[in-house]
Order: C-alpha cells, then sequence, then structure tokens
C-alpha cells in the first residue's frame, strides 16, 4: 500500500476537484491534536481549491480556548472564510510541511510565532476498515448529510476520538460536508510555541469544537477533502470574533 507520504504527494502534484457548485477543498489535514498544557493544534494543507490559491494553515487554540487560524494566504480565501466569527485572531505566515520518512513530518512556521511540530502516523484496525470502506462509497454518499452524521456517529466512537462532525454548520453559518479517502491516527506527537513545550498528546478534559465542527480527542490523519455550502452565509463573512461583531 502507498505510504501517507506517497499520498500526499500525490496530492500535491495531482489533486483535482470534484465539479459542483460548492466551494472545494483538496489535500490532507490533521484534524486536531490535543496536548497536557490544553493546547490544540491543527493542520490543513490544501493544494487545490475552487476559491483560490492552494493553501497551508495551522489552527491552534491555547489553554483559555481562543482560536487562532495562521494561514499562508488572505484569511477570506482560506479556513477563516469560514470559522472567522470564532477566532481571536488570524495573521498570514510561511508554514512549511515536510515528510521526514513515510509516516512523519514536521511543521513549522516563521519565527514571528516560532511553532515547531514533529508529527508520526500509524494505522489500527479501523482506519484500514474505513480507508477501505471510503475508496468504495459512491460519489452521491458524500453529498447526503445523513450518511455522514451516521459516520462521524460511529467513527468517533470506534477511533476513541470522542465526537466526529462530518457535516453541519460552520461558525460563519455555512454548511460543511467532510470527505474521506485514506485515514491515519497519530502515534506520537511533540510541539514547542515560542520556546513553550506542549507536553505529551492528551485528550482535552472538555471536547472543544468551532461550530458543529468537533475537534477529535485523538490525532486524526485524513487524505481528502471539504466542502462549503456558499449560499448559507452573507457576501462577505467575518474573518475574526472582533470583525462580526462590527
Amino acid at each position: 500500500m502507498p505510504s501517507a507520504r506517497d499520498l500526499a504527494a500525490v496530492a500535491e502534484a495531482h489533486d483535482d476537484l470534484l465539479p459542483g457548485a460548492s466551494e472545494r477543498f483538496s489535500g490532507y489535514a490533521l484534524m486536531s491534536l490535543p496536548f497536557a498544557s490544553g493546547h490544540v493544534l491543527g493542520l490543513r494543507r490544501f493544494p487545490v481549491t475552487s476559491v483560490g490559491p492552494g493553501y497551508t494553515s495551522v489552527w491552534l487554540r491555547t489553554p483559555d480556548g481562543a482560536w487562532t487560524i495562521y494561514t499562508t494566504i488572505d484569511a477570506a480565501l482560506s479556513c477563516p472564510r469560514y470559522f472567522g466569527s470564532a477566532l481571536e485572531s488570524t495573521s498570514v505566515h510561511s508554514i512549511w510541511v515536510g515528510w521526514t520518512d513515510d509516516a512523519s513530518f514536521t511543521v513549522l512556521i516563521d519565527d514571528d510565532i516560532g511553532l515547531h511540530w514533529d508529527v508520526t502516523l500509524g494505522e489500527t484496525g479501523m482506519t484500514r476498515m474505513m480507508s477501505g470502506m471510503a475508496g468504495a462509497l459512491p460519489e452521491s454518499f458524500w453529498r447526503s448529510d445523513g450518511f455522514l452524521t451516521a459516520l462521524g456517529g460511529v467513527s468517533g466512537p470506534s477511533l476513541r476520538a470522542g465526537r466526529i462532525g462530518m457535516t453541519g454548520r460552520t461558525p460563519n453559518h455555512q454548511r460543511f460536508r467532510a470527505r474521506v479517502r485514506r485515514m491515519w491516527v497519530v502515534t506520537d506527537s511533540t510541539a514547542s510555541l515560542d520556546g513553550e513545550d506542549l507536553g505529551p498528546v492528551a485528550p482535552l478534559r472538555e471536547q472543544t469544537r468551532l461550530g458543529d465542527f468537533w475537534m477529535p480527542q485523538r490525532g486524526i490523519f485524513m487524505l481528502g477533502g471539504a466542502e462549503f455550502d456558499p449560499q448559507d452565509a452573507g457576501e462577505h463573512p467575518p474573518i475574526t470574533k472582533a470583525a462580526a461583531a462590527v
């Protein structure tokens, strides 16, 4: 079977978007990863989108519950387009993602933020089963809110990750749908932020979410994408809490 690194390379070089009227993103993501310090990190790498250039973003929740999204392009064309009204801040930075072996990668953000994040992936019987199922499903299933709701309800407990939201509303009110092609779990990770070690990986005391997007209590890495229904939000959705209050 191709490794996570191999499949990520294919996504970088050859990924395509399915046709449709929704706003579509294709690539790979680490949905979220909680640490004993109370921090949560997430990664989105979408080489191809229907709304602008490809980009990388890192999501950060601090122990006091404040969310920030760092992105490589304008916030209006990346994740804050959908999640901004729940963010304390967002900013553009140089973000580097490099694979160090078939199942490990490192994420770095420039000195302004000082993030150094190492991740190792692995497979379980459940991730193999879900990856196999995902590849066999017809396209209509991934556009069915009922199926995605049921899939999230089953996969969260099966993966020991708490709740997983595969569809629902973002903080900016767009309806989202997640799409999975392959799945892995995080088996090891370390991270430091501006010189502060975030400690071992550990679930939060209370699972957190942004809108209906629940942050798994266990690191889940997925190859696939997401789509959003733009008609559900205003023409210029807010990109931070402060903008939402205006």
